[in-house]
Formats: C-alpha cells, sequence, structure tokens
C-alpha cells in the first residue's frame, strides 16, 4: 500500500499531546519566589474561587495528579462501609485503572451491561434490591463519565434522572469529567452547561480532568458539601494525590477558568473530529457515527488496521468487532485531519 506523507500528530489520544503553551506559561509566572506549600498559595485559593464560581456554589476543591487518582479521591468521599460503586462495563474505573478503586478503597464495582457506555434508572433499580440485605454489598454509588468511554454523551435530563433515581435509594452520584470539557463544549458551551451538567443535575461529586484538554498533570476534585465526606482531604493525601507544590497545579487552573480557555481547546479537539467525520463518513464499512466530541470507533478489517496503524499509530478498541478509536486533541490542525484522512482513503 502506498501511502501520503503522514500527519504531524497522531489521532490515537488526547493524552498524546503536549501542554498548551499558556498552561506553560502560567506554570512559569507561578514559579517565582517561596509560597506556602499544599495549597496555602495564592494561585490555589484563586483556582478555587473561579471553580466555586462555575459551580455557583460552594464546592470543595481538592487538585489531584491524575485522573485514577482523581476517581479514587472522589468515590472514597462518598462512600460509606460495605458499599459498592455501580457502574458502565465501559467505565475507566472498571476497565483501564488497573483495579485501583478496589485495591485502594476496598470496595466492589458493580458494572452494568451498556452497549452505548451509559448507565441507566432501570440499572440501578435493579441493583437497589439488595439495599438492607446483610448478605449483599450495599449500592452507595452510581458513577458515570460524561463524555462516555464510547465517545457518547448523556443528556442533561438524562443525569438529572438518573441522579434522582440513586438519590432516591439514598446513594450519591459520581461524575468522571476526565473529558467533561469536550462535553460541555459540545453540548452548549459555557459555564452555564457545564453546570446543568453536573451540580444542577443532582451530581455530587465531579473529576474535573484537565490533562487530556491541554494541561500538564492538572485534575481537580469538586466535591458537594455535606454529601461528601467531611475528611476528603484527608482521603486525598492518604491515597497519595496532595500535591506539595499544588501552585504548579491550580495556575493552570486558574488560566483555564479566567477565561475559558478550557473550552476553546476541548471545542477545537471536537471540531477536528467532526472535520474528519465530514472527510471519511462515506466509506460505509468504516461504520463512522457523526462524533459527539473529540473521538471516534470505526471497525477496520485486520490487514487495513495493522497497515495503517505502522504509518501513522492510533490505538486498537474492541478487536472482537475490529473496533478501533481515532481521536483529536487541542492541537490538531486541519492539515492532520486531511493527511489522516488521505491515509485512510489510500486503504479503500
Amino acid at each position: 500500500m502506498a501511502f501520503p506523507p503522514a500527519p504531524e500528530r497522531f489521532f490515537a489520544s488526547d493524552n498524546f499531546s503536549g501542554t498548551h503553551p499558556r498552561y506553560l506559561e502560567a506554570i512559569q509566572r507561578a514559579n517565582a519566589g517561596h509560597v506556602r506549600a499544599y495549597g496555602g498559595d495564592d494561585h490555589t485559593k484563586k483556582a478555587v474561587s473561579l471553580f466555586q464560581e462555575l459551580c455557583d456554589e460552594d464546592v470543595e476543591v481538592l487538585f489531584t495528579f491524575n485522573g485514577t487518582g482523581s476517581n479514587i479521591v472522589a468515590l472514597g468521599s462518598l462512600l460509606g462501609p460495605a458499599e459498592s460503586v455501580i457502574c458502565s462495563e465501559w467505565a475507566h474505573i472498571h476497565v483501564d485503572e488497573t483495579g485501583a478503586p478496589e485495591h485502594a478503597l476496598g470496595i466492589k464495582l458493580q458494572d452494568v451491561p451498556a452497549p452505548d457506555a451509559k448507565v441507566t434508572a432501570e440499572h440501578i433499580h435493579a441493583l437497589a434490591g439488595a439495599l438492607g440485605n446483610v448478605h449483599h454489598v450495599q449500592p452507595g454509588v452510581v458513577s458515570i463519565t460524561q463524555a462516555t468511554e464510547l465517545g457518547s454523551l448523556y443528556s442533561i435530563d438524562e443525569i438529572k434522572t438518573l441522579c434522582d433515581v440513586a438519590h432516591s435509594y439514598g446513594m450519591r452520584v459520581h461524575l468522571d469529567g476526565a473529558r467533561i470539557s469536550n462535553a460541555t463544549a459540545a453540548l452548549g458551551g459555557d459555564a452555564a452547561t457545564f453546570r446543568a451538567q453536573t451540580f444542577g443535575a443532582g451530581v455530587d461529586v465531579v473529576s474535573f480532568g484537565g490533562t487530556k484538554n491541554a494541561m500538564m498533570g492538572a485534575e481537580a476534585v469538586l466535591l458537594r458539601r455535606g454529601v461528601a465526606s467531611p475528611r476528603a482531604e484527608f482521603i486525598r493525601k492518604q491515597n497519595t494525590q496532595l500535591p506539595s507544590k499544588m501552585r504548579y497545579v491550580s495556575a493552570q487552573f486558574v488560566e483555564a477558568l479566567s477565561d475559558g480557555l478550557w473550552l476553546e481547546t476541548a471545542g477545537h479537539a471536537n471540531a477536528m473530529a467532526a472535520r474528519l467525520y465530514g472527510h471519511l463518513s462515506d466509506i460505509s464499512s468504516l461504520e463512522l457515527t457523526k462524533p459527539a466530541v473529540n473521538s471516534m470507533y470505526p471497525l477496520l478489517p485486520p490487514q487495513k488496521r495493522l497497515a495503517l496503524q505502522e504509518w501513522s499509530f492510533f490505538w486498537d478498541w474492541d478487536l472482537n468487532r475490529s473496533q478501533v478509536r481515532w481521536m483529536t486533541s487541542w492541537d490538531t490542525s486541519e492539515a492532520d485531519v486531511d493527511a489522516f484522512a488521505a491515509g485512510v482513503r489510500s486503504v479503500f
């Protein structure tokens, strides 16, 4: 197979991309002098204030290093003794965290079948039958992902319904927002959209992702006061997620939230995925669906898949279906998209 020149950037993961120059500049500005450690600095205080403004309520904000740690801190802050977490069979906490929640928290994940990676009210009703039975683990938390691990989106009404049902059983709701910025950009692109699908819908804790959206090792856990454990900050420390030089994490969030940079970068990644779809949607064997955010999950026969991965690497996804994942990033260019599409067309 004769391929055109490969794109400069990969379509494997938004984790492959570098850090946005403005975040590097924010880190550099924060690097001056001595300041109090463990969140006693002005950058962290400002970032907390901006998150409270974004959420439109007095949330507790805990900055962390990575998504897995963020999810552990979030779940640990919601769970009580002998409780479990209901999640999709595709959930990152279930599939891609090496059993970290079970190992670190000593809890059980109850994964439910979900072809579109979404938990439903019916899943909650079914598992709630164990409540009060001393022989069964007690479902205590429902964990959803927005956007999901298959690139789908919960509607705001879907999230509200899930929260209402969960709360009716005394359960709490965690939202894994590793790509919450992409979801927010897709659903409306403003702070009101973020609030509507999170705390406004009844979510109790949000893992707010920054690393997949152009930041350098920057995540945050946003906890609804009065629901999450008052010992949440201790849970963060116990699970090795307390940054001593927190200013380098929080300074990035100040930069992100001050003028909408977090939505600008996510919106661009989404737009590049839509551009790629526009180039390739006519190839019926790919079975492409229009992307909601910055990922697509085409079907590729093995010979074509291996040749394309050798040319410009991307990840396998579900090889039982010959499915792969293509993902765009904040720095994906139109030229990258056009070059990648040309390469894909060269094998069809």
